[in-house]
């Protein structure tokens, strides 16, 4: 892996998509103006409104959301992750929670399809079943790129190590998560699980976060993070605003954790 400058976007989305790409187009244009060569954005940037709206505002992938961002993409020579759109289905009346992976030349690299779907209750907190919304994907994924090798991975993936393990298999140096994290799980488990995900596959993670109250009424966390192989937190948002961080990955330092430490050749339990 090369050593580059990244960014993640912390946002607030709302039901108004024009406005949503819109003011994603300018923080991307502000993280690409401080050097930034992949910027990724959070989980369902585009578009965040009633549950019962999800079904009419998907798209197709590739779609009109992939080719506005691709555009972008190839405007400013950078990597960029769409994290996520709702992606319309052929055989599900729900859609996929999908994140894209474009290419400076705007071309549309790969897709990951949210594995693992957030079904929780805690009363009184946040009561979810993202699965009676949308469908599950199944394939893990990993792409090539001039940077390093990039893995996705989506919010509620982050409880399930064996994902981020996959991915270390197929050789990912940094995994990008979009997130809409909620606040009481957030407080709890973000920055803990985060960096343990770091620390056991070195590599290095981005995860943009979504904040403020969403329109399913629970809260976002907000605290976006920029972490290392070994764990250290390079970039950490707020909790109460929309902003860009930016950090230096160092191949460097990735290379000399996995030389020095090889714990992933040292698996003896393997699937």
């Amino acid at each position: 892996m090369q050593s580059f400058i990244a960014s993640v976007v912390q946002l607030k989305s709302v039901s108004d998509k024009a406005a949503n790409l819109a003011e994603a187009s300018r923080r991307i244009e502000e993280a690409a103006a401080a050097g930034a060569q992949l910027v990724a954005l959070p989980e369902v940037f585009a578009w965040r409104g009633p549950h019962q709206d999800e079904r009419a505002e998907a798209e197709t992938v590739p779609g009109p959301i992939t080719e506005e961002m691709g555009a972008v993409a190839r405007h400013l020579g950078i990597y960029l992750v769409a994290g996520s759109i709702l992606e319309r289905t052929e055989n599900d009346a729900r859609p996929f929670n999908t994140a894209a992976l474009l290419g400076p030349d705007g071309r549309l690299l790969g897709a990951y399809r949210k594995i693992h779907l957030f079904d929780v209750d805690m009363p009184g907190r946040v009561t979810i079943r993202e699965s009676d919304l949308r469908a599950p994907g199944s394939q893990p994924l990993c792409v090539t790129t001039e940077l390093g090798r990039i893995g996705l991975a989506i919010c509620y993936d982050l409880r399930f190590p064996e994902l981020f393990r996959a991915l270390a298999d197929q050789g990912a140096e940094v995994v990008v998560m979009p997130s809409a994290f909620t606040r009481p799980t957030g407080q709890a488990h973000w920055e803990t699980l985060i960096r343990a995900r770091a620390i056991e596959n070195q590599s290095f993670l981005l995860a943009p976060d979504q904040f403020g109250a969403a329109a399913a009424g629970f809260e976002d966390y907000g605290n976006s993070l920029i972490v290392d192989p070994w764990g250290k937190v390079l970039a950490r948002g707020a909790d109460d605003r929309a902003e860009v961080l930016t950090a230096h990955l160092d191949g460097d330092l990735l290379a000399r954790v996995r030389r020095e430490l090889p714990c992933l050749e040292h698996r003896r339990l393997k699937p």
